[in-house]
């Protein structure tokens, strides 16, 4: 913008210089040439006059020689044409005057009407050709056929303008230098709270909403940042608001939560009482016991979530962390949950890192327990070290390729580069679709009910929070999950830990 303004001021700048050069040079040369020939009419015209009434009519070539003579003396030597009838007198017998005096002009004076004068430009040279008819003094001042023609060198006029103009435009260069100093003093000044404001903007979508511009002056500049900050103020009022509305939101869950927890220890109990002694029951009563203690079961388990995922919500969770061998912590996950030979497990020994192991076990269990309830065998779970450059995988939804597939990122988590644990757990089953893919990360998401197999065959469907719970697990070691659709069918859910080991800093 700066660029702009210096060049719109220099063009102005430029075009006024020279419309005000071409003016000033139009009527310098104007009342220059006009000052001239006035003068000269008016001394042919006296000096004609004057000599003119000593002159004897008709002439003969001798006389009318001597009064062209005359006259020029009067005329500082100019060149002095006389005609009467068939015979012309030069004052300068050795001046060419053919080219000069026009046919024209010659028919104007000719015809009696006063004195004449013509410009013309003979061999390049400008000249003033002042013609006038002598005419009788008596009587009714008729046309005395003697016609007086005086020549005006006009070249010193011509140089005068000339150097006219060479002075008014050897001045431009100096009006765009002083324009172009001027248009960028005007554009800092201009261009200051522009740039104020663009930084402001800045820093309010970068989601500093305390960002502000200082107001001065009742200009539109003025009007642009007094609206801007109005601006900010609502945004910012709006999102305080809709924090707080968050955080009663959050408080509400936990509380709920925390408060369902012992009638549904109590219902879970008795639950259990039933379903111990269903087969002692009438069928209907067995079958409605089983119902209750599953049902109850899944309400125990969202309330669990919910309270954990309220703890992340706080920022009430910590890491107990420890140097873990991770191909024990995942085979003892599968293994407490009676997994083992539902699973194939591909594990590299050896693989030690600074981890949780109970959040670990979490993190597992939701990942295979998921791939069990909703895809195919065979489940595999692939332990093993991986190094990556640097990437940021910072906006959800954005999709980079891996082994053929295309991966969703779990969240917005910077993967830094270095070396880093990898636990994959794939099934064969219909997969995730790109918009599920999006979005299984979400709270209470739950993709199509295609994807599920069998409640009966596994548990029936979960809370909606798991693959949340195992994401802030993962980030809270620094690491992230993603799912991507595998080589053969399925859905792959990786996740990444960053392989730390004892004495080694968190980054």
């Amino acid at each position: 913008m700066r660029t702009r303004l210096v060049v719109t001021f220099v063009v102005v700048a430029l075009i006024s210089a020279v419309t005000a050069t071409a003016l000033a040079y139009r009527d310098a040369r104007t009342a220059v040439l006009r000052r001239t020939q006035d003068a000269a009419v008016n001394d042919v015209r006296t000096r004609v006059t004057a000599v003119a009434a000593d002159f004897d009519l008709p002439p003969d070539q001798r006389s009318l020689a001597r009064f062209a003579a005359k006259v020029s003396e009067g005329l500082g030597a100019r060149i002095v044409v006389a005609r009467y009838q068939d015979l012309v007198a030069v004052s300068d017998p050795l001046a060419d005057t053919g080219g000069r005096i026009t046919v024209a002009l010659r028919t104007a004076v000719r015809a009696g009407d006063g004195t004449r004068f013509q410009r013309v430009m003979w061999r390049d040279e400008p000249y003033l050709v002042v013609g006038m008819p002598v005419t009788y003094a008596d009587g009714d001042r008729r046309f005395s056929g003697l016609e007086v023609f005086a020549i005006t060198d006009l070249r010193a006029e011509r140089d005068d303008t000339a150097a006219l103009l060479d002075s008014v435009r050897a001045g431009i260069l100096p009006v765009v230098v002083l324009a172009a100093v001027l248009a960028l003093l005007a554009a800092g000044t201009v261009l200051r709270p522009v740039r104020k404001l663009g930084r402001a903007t800045r820093e309010l979508a970068e989601g500093d909403l305390g960002s502000r511009v200082a107001v001065s002056g009742h200009d539109e500049l003025a009007d642009l940042a007094r609206t801007f900050n109005d601006t900010a103020d609502a945004l910012q009022a709006s999102d305080t608001r809709l924090r707080e509305q968050e955080a009663k939101a959050r408080r509400f869950v936990a509380d709920v939560s925390h408060e369902l927890r012992t009638p549904l220890a109590a219902m879970t109990m008795v639950a259990t009482v039933l379903e111990e002694d269903a087969d002692q029951l009438p069928p209907d009563a067995a079958r409605a016991a089983r119902t209750v203690g599953a049902e109850t079961a899944r309400l125990s388990r969202l309330v669990e979530d919910l309270m954990e995922i309220s703890r992340f919500d706080a920022n009430a969770i910590r890491l107990n962390a420890a140097e873990t061998d991770l191909a024990d912590t995942v085979r003892a996950s599968l293994a407490l949950r009676g997994w083992t030979e539902r699973v194939e497990v591909r594990l590299d020994e050896g693989v030690r890192a600074v981890v949780d192991r109970r959040r670990v076990d979490v993190i597992v269990a939701n990942l295979v327990g998921n791939a069990l309830r909703h895809g195919a065998p065979p489940v595999t779970v692939t332990l093993g070290t991986r190094t990556r450059t640097r990437t940021t995988t910072a906006v959800a939804g954005a999709a980079r390729t891996t082994r053929a597939t295309r991966t969703t990122p779990s969240a917005d988590v910077a993967v830094a580069g270095g070396e880093w644990v990898t636990v994959e757990v794939a099934d064969r089953g219909p997969g995730l679709p790109p918009e599920a893919r999006e979005r299984v990360f979400d709270r209470f998401y739950k993709a199509d009910a295609a994807r599920t197999r069998s409640a009966a065959d596994t548990g029936g469907q979960g809370s909606g929070l798991g693959t949340a719970i195992a994401l802030e697990n993962a980030r809270l070691h620094g690491g992230t999950i993603d799912v991507a659709e595998g080589p053969e069918g399925g859905a792959v859910f990786t996740l990444w830990l960053p392989l730390r080991r004892t004495g080694e800093d968190a980054e």
